[in-house]
């Protein structure tokens, strides 16, 4: 004799358990699987973009015009590196704007 299953997550043997059939009308599908939910305004993320373009853009103005000598005529191994950082992170706030105003579109 074949020892009888049981559901795990309640100990009822399947023998107990009631089963109903769907109906044949719908196929299985619900029309709220399909409804397209609200999306939300990611905020903090734009914020971060927009900080980052400014600061990239304020660094490579800053670093223009050391190069330039309107600053400083010191040399132009001080513009260097405000001019590299200021270009990485006008870079990344430009591209997560782009991206950000894609998916408003998207969306």
């Amino acid at each position: 004799m074949m020892p009888s299953r049981t559901n795990l997550a309640t100990g009822i043997p399947s023998s107990k358990v009631k089963y109903s059939r769907l109906s044949s009308t719908d196929n299985g599908y619900i029309d709220l699987q399909f409804k397209k939910s609200p999306s939300k305004i990611p905020y903090k993320a734009i914020a971060l973009a927009i900080m980052l373009f400014l600061i990239g853009t304020f660094l490579i103005i800053i670093g223009s015009l050391l190069l330039a000598g309107y600053i400083s005529k010191e040399g132009a191994d001080r513009a260097f590196p405000f001019l590299i950082i200021g270009t990485l992170v006008f870079l990344l706030g430009f591209y997560h704007l782009h991206i950000q105003r894609l998916l408003r579109l998207l969306l």
